[in-house]
């Protein structure tokens, strides 16, 4: 407590013996500046908070999740709510099976929690594009996070269709949630557009009323409070374990003189990024200046409090030096695991809680139950460019210039760019990115034959050899588009002319490839004699499928999945998209595989793409427990 201010807990502790009456109508929560909190009901109120993402998590295991909150000491959750989740196309909406937004809502309310809601338009989270819907780019010149026009045109359409929808749920009105986020973390962008803030504000105060409090969330510098709050939008500020918790709030008293403290992203962990060391934040760090928070009378929202899980292709990127790319795995090394098991850092965090306020009587709910279902052999299916009949239906677009991903509608996986040397090259000759347009990796393949790869920022040159005429193909990945930061304008593909040698390349086919469509169709259903692995004693190199089935058990349990010695690429099972694997970069080893994707009675369909190199072997282990921190060079 050394490092408390005992003016600030003496100020804000004021609240708690102010005995306030009761607003009629019976239901109200509000800000009392003159005490320094917030009222309930018309009663002081203070919340211990954690973050949950319904995006990140199946729809069968909200309630598990919930529960588990609850029982921790939790009185409210913070949940984001990303606009490209339910609005992939522009104009077509989708609040259905994983995307019910309402189902969750009255999950937690069923739960006894309130909710924080935090509905962008963007929320960062590490999450594609922060949130923010890729088919905005097909503007080129669109500032993002700004009042410009195209800009504000599609967001007002956006929260027209979604303000609505949440307005029923304000606690005013009946539900659970008791305050909404306008943006997030503005402050740490470099528009610092006020016009665009104060449009923002108008249209949450129509659709939601002038009652709601309604909220920012900034970093812990004076810039980013400056650029991300507004008047009658009520500051609040976001800091970890390492920070002088003093210090941190007397900058937002700064921006607030009055009303409650509030942390609202309080670190309990931290992501991962391929090629990191798996991050972890420490028990007794968190415990601590949790109480000290707490002691200050201050709420706080625990980020995360589970992280959950990446699926498909939803993973957000960085770009400070260099791009890097979030992992599959969004564990955070939270209180509940990506699984959503209770940890050590929980249980010390409910040991905290107890001492503020009365936490529920019984048992913590057990971990998910976990099998090791063992080794699966898989068989070749094809290379990529074989298989475009598939994955391509409707052929390819012609180009002189190669095209983006956001130019041909195809905002996510991989598409294929296919043209022809055209000269003999009987020497290694340079395939050459010149502007760095490679966004994120490109694998490239003559006549079928895989000769290496571009990366972005890292790999910009490689050789190649051929005769005129060999066809080139050139399979581009999108590693999950930046989150945060001045570069969310992150278009992916091919974004300007490849030279080989002297020559640029040109009179382009470009597929795009709807991998997921196919794979979701049924497809494959069985792969060709010739294709058998039986046989196989060297690694199998370039994009090709693989295929193969755990036999059902009368178990559906959780399971993790670990591609020892494959290199790179993606997995379905049952059709579903696992998300990335890459052990070879690491840290992340084993991908998650919830228990109800798998069946009990029918085989259980299991796709692999791998991007690079296969090994021999051809299996895959699914073991009973994580591995997130690799690569592992023994195992």
């Amino acid at each position: 407590m050394a490092a408390v201010s005992l003016l600030l807990v003496a100020v804000n502790l004021a609240c708690f013996s102010f005995s306030g009456t009761l607003v009629s109508g019976g239901r109200s929560f509000s800000i009392d500046y003159k005490n320094n909190c917030f009222l309930k009901d018309g009663k002081p109120f203070q919340y211990i908070s954690g973050s949950i993402h319904y995006s990140r998590i199946p729809p069968y295991y909200w309630k598990d999740r919930l529960v588990k909150m609850y029982m921790t000491g939790l009185n409210a959750i913070q949940v984001y709510v990303p606009w490209n989740f339910h609005e992939a196309v522009q104009g077509v909406h989708n609040f259905t099976g994983d995307r019910d937004l309402e189902r969750f809502l009255d999950l937690a309310n069923q739960t006894g929690l309130l909710v924080i809601l935090r509905p962008g338009p963007y929320i960062c989270a590490e999450w594609e594009m922060g949130g923010l819907p890729a088919w905005l780019l097909q503007k080129p010149n669109i500032i993002l996070r700004s009042a410009d026009t195209d800009y504000v045109q599609a967001l007002s359409s956006w929260l027209a269709v979604l303000l609505p929808k949440v307005k029923p749920w304000l606690y005013i009105n009946g539900g659970n949630i008791i305050s909404v986020q306008v943006e997030n973390e503005y402050g740490s962008y470099y528009a610092c557009d006020y016009n665009y803030m104060r449009h923002l504000r108008t249209l949450f105060r129509f659709f939601l009323g002038e009652d709601v409090v309604l909220f920012t969330t900034d970093g812990n510098t004076d810039k980013e409070m400056t650029c991300g709050t507004l008047e009658g939008l009520y500051a609040t500020i976001d800091f970890g374990t390492d920070t002088n918790i003093t210090e941190a709030f007397n900058r937002q008293r700064r921006f607030e003189p009055r009303g409650p403290l509030v942390n609202s992203e309080f670190y309990t962990g931290w992501l991962d990024h391929w090629g990191d060391q798996h991050a972890v934040v420490d028990v007794q760090k968190v415990s601590r200046v949790l109480g000290e928070m707490l002691t200050m009378g201050a709420n706080v929202n625990m980020y995360m409090f589970e992280g959950g899980t990446n699926f498909g292709y939803w993973n957000g990127a960085d770009h400070d030096t260099r791009f890097r790319s979030v992992v599959t795995s969004y564990d955070y090394d939270a209180p509940l695991s990506e699984a959503g098991d209770p940890t050590e850092k929980l249980l010390a965090i409910r040991d905290v809680i107890k001492q503020f306020r009365e936490i529920p009587s019984g048992p913590m709910p057990p971990a998910t139950p976990k099998f090791a279902y063992g080794f699966v052999k898989l068989k070749k299916v094809g290379n990529i460019s074989g298989l475009l009949d598939t994955l391509s239906p409707l052929g390819p677009v012609k180009s002189q210039y190669p095209l983006t991903f956001e130019e041909m509608k195809q905002y996510y996986g991989y598409m294929l760019y296919q043209t022809t040397l055209p000269r003999d090259l009987s020497e290694s000759t340079p395939l050459i990115s010149p502007l760095n347009g490679v966004h994120d990796r490109a694998y490239v393949s003559i006549n079928g034959v895989f000769q290496g790869l571009l990366e972005r920022d890292t790999v910009l040159v490689m050789n190649i050899t051929g005769q005129q005429g060999d066809t080139m193909d050139i399979l581009v990945e999108n590693m999950g588009r930046v989150n945060f930061g001045s570069k969310i304008n992150d278009y992916k593909g091919l974004l300007s002319n490849l030279i080989l040698g002297k020559d640029v390349l040109t009179d382009w086919k470009i597929y795009p490839l709807d991998i997921d469509g196919a794979i979701a169709g049924g497809w494959p259903v069985s792969v060709s004699p010739q294709s058998s692995a039986s046989t196989q004693t060297e690694p199998i190199v370039g994009p090709s499928f693989y295929m193969g089935t755990l036999q059902p058990n009368n178990l559906a349990w959780d399971t993790f999945l670990k591609l020892k010695e494959w290199t790179k690429g993606q997995v379905w099972i049952n059709g579903v998209n696992l998300g990335r694997y890459w052990p070879a970069r690491g840290p992340q080893q084993t991908l998650y595989v919830p228990g109800p994707l798998l069946s009990t009675t029918l085989p259980n369909n299991i796709t692999v793409l791998e991007l690079e190199k296969a090994p021999a072997h051809l299996r895959i282990l699914l073991m009973d427990r994580p591995q997130l921190s690799g690569p592992d060079k023994k195992s």
